[in-house]
């Protein structure tokens, strides 16, 4: 018996290990060496996960590098741990909640303000397991943080994208998007009780709606210089890592094995930032440092994009 139970649990762990090494050996790196000294970048959400690894990499390579966050301590912090990690000293901290819309304005009239250019803007702050409760801007926590508020610091920031052409916007979606929906009479979640709130389904929404405005993006800046592409970066451990619910929180020990680290989450985001391989290449939705399909039909709808477009400049006060 004793035999049985040591050859099983011996074969668990060999099955276990062997999806793990799959796992990494499947994991898209990027091995793009290219420099980027000149180049002025900003990384929303930079102060931890995904976003720091992907400043620190932009950092590396020389950018100056702007970490867009909502916490001055925590984005001070990473800002002197790049600086001393990468030696470049052209890393700053610039104060942006995505959840009002006035600090994404006054963001945006700052970067308008000091930097003479702007290369590279990473989509990447978002909000995962958030209660359903509205900003001072009447909006969804979750939908303003995730996608209104990137729309409208996208759009503050496009002249400037322009003038610096060729530029990127990189924004940071999910494979959840496959159980997103466009509901144009409850984008904010306003047909929704406390009981009927779904934290996971508005989750799904918001990439969804990540998606679409890259479609639109990609349509509005033909001929601009101005590329715009997203990516899905996988399972990542600091993103499970936010969800409260006591379930998750007794799986994740047995699960967590098979998760991404920030580090491989990032490589993604990295890649559509500084590959020459995407040069020219807008519109698009990527996995593992490479093109893959949406996983759903809505998110190939240009009509549907446009509209979501149109509703969300509304929204936000741009129009």
């Amino acid at each position: 018996m004793l035999f049985f139970i040591i050859s099983l649990a011996l074969i668990n762990i060999l099955i276990i290990s062997a999806i793990k090494v799959y796992c990494k050996l499947t994991t898209g790196i990027c091995k793009c060496s290219n420099h980027l000294v000149g180049k002025t970048t900003i990384v929303t959400g930079g102060n931890k996960g995904i976003g720091y690894e992907t400043a620190k990499n932009l950092a590396e390579r020389g950018a100056r590098v702007l970490l867009a966050c909502r916490n001055e301590g925590l984005g001070i912090a990473a800002r002197d741990k790049i600086i001393k990690t990468t030696g470049n000293t052209d890393v700053h901290y610039r104060n942006l909640d995505l959840s009002s819309l006035a600090s994404v304005r006054a963001f945006a009239d700052g970067v308008i303000k000091t930097e003479k250019r702007l290369d590279i803007l990473v989509n990447n702050a978002g909000v995962f397991d958030v209660p359903n409760i509205k900003t001072e801007d009447g909006l969804s926590l979750a939908a303003q943080t995730n996608h209104f508020g990137p729309f409208l610091l996208t759009n503050l920031l496009l002249p400037l994208l322009k003038t610096s052409a060729p530029s990127r916007i990189v924004s940071v979606s999910s494979g959840a998007h496959k159980n997103g929906k466009v509901e144009f009479d409850n984008l904010n979640a306003e047909k929704e009780t406390t009981e009927s709130y779904s934290m996971l389904n508005m989750y799904a929404n918001t990439k969804l709606f990540n998606i679409l405005m890259t479609v639109e993006l990609e349509r509005i800046l033909k001929g601009t210089g101005v590329t715009a592409n997203c990516l899905h970066p996988g399972v990542v451990e600091t993103e499970i890592l936010q969800l409260k619910s006591r379930l998750v929180q007794l799986l994740l020990p047995l699960v967590k094995y098979f998760f991404k680290d920030s580090w491989e989450g990032a490589q993604t985001s990295i890649y559509l930032s500084v590959s020459r391989e995407v040069d020219g290449v807008s519109g698009k939705y990527y996995a593992d440092c490479r093109e893959t399909k949406v996983m759903t039909k809505l998110a190939e709808d240009k009509n549907l994009a446009r509209k979501l477009w149109e509703v969300s400049e509304k929204l936000v006060g741009l129009k």
